[in-house]
């Protein structure tokens, strides 16, 4: 049995046809044993309750959930009432993240960094949930510099975070520095890869652009030379993160994270590949 603990990412579909193709790809993902299912909170109200409900779903299949939450335009009483539902809902660990602020919403809220979210968890709740953090191997898009991103980060493990998640990235050396650097700090949480495997490399690159992952220009060129094959983007896609994968694991990360788009082909099958499975 392999010892790389695996954990998963959805989000909470919009529609009921979604919710019941979700179950089908938890029920083959959960095939992998992940440590936890993660589940994607957007801000606002109606996403706040399909996060909700799915996260409880998820619980209820005797499998770990770690909803996220997202901080910014909320407030103190707001946040406390959610952990007092995730509490009750026996859910033990928790994504705390900044968050985007919805757009034409100008109030920021009672927090303004997630280090501050991480703080108040912790004050409100002691040790009652393990709390991931975010990190950026590539600097947060809206970072003032690579050590401003760094300072955000160690302010976020000193506030109390587990352990952290990263933004995906396709450059190894970027995830091996950040951690270098972060080391170097004094930060001994352990980081945690996010891997996301490729289905389509055009929604990849837009995807990409806006979030500041990098694509490397070699695999760009050869996605954009198959075209509209989609047989051979998959194949070439699932060859170059499977191979990432398996450096990382020979450089001894402490798991591996796959944002799964809601969808089993890929993951399951880079998990078969590196023996995961």
């Amino acid at each position: 049995m392999h010892n790389t603990e695996l954990s998963i990412e959805f989000f909470p579909p919009q529609t009921s046809e979604g919710a019941e193709k979700l179950r089908g790809v938890r029920a083959q993902l959960a095939e992998l044993k992940p440590s936890f299912f993660s589940v994607t909170y957007g801000a606002g109200g109606s996403t706040r309750e399909r996060t909700f409900a799915t996260v409880k779903e998820i619980a209820a299949s005797g499998c770990e959930a770690a909803p996220h939450l997202s901080c910014i335009g909320s407030t103190r009483d707001g946040i406390r009432e959610i952990l007092n539902e995730y509490a009750e809902a026996g859910i033990r660990r928790i994504v705390a993240l900044r968050g985007d602020l919805p757009s034409g919403v100008g109030d920021p809220g009672e927090f303004r960094y997630a280090n501050e979210l991480v703080a108040f968890i912790r004050s409100e709740t002691g040790n009652r949930f393990r709390i991931e953090v975010a990190a950026y191997p590539e600097w947060h898009p809206q970072a003032r510099s690579p050590r401003d991103d760094l300072l955000a980060f160690k302010r976020k493990a000193d506030a109390g975070a587990d352990s952290a998640i990263t933004q995906y990235f396709y450059n190894l050396d970027a995830y091996l520095h950040f951690v270098d650097e972060v080391r170097a700090m004094g930060v001994d949480i352990p980081i945690v890869p996010g891997i996301m495997p490729i289905a389509s490399f055009s929604k990849l690159a837009r995807f990409s652009d806006a979030c500041g992952a990098e694509i490397p220009r070699w695999m760009r060129k050869k996605f954009e030379a198959y075209g509209d094959d989609a047989d051979s983007i998959r194949a070439f896609g699932l060859d170059v993160v499977t191979e990432m994968c398996e450096k990382l694991l020979a450089a001894g990360v402490p798991g591996l994270h796959f944002y799964s788009m809601n969808q089993a082909a890929l993951t399951t099958e880079i998990c078969k590949r590196l023996k995961l499975a």
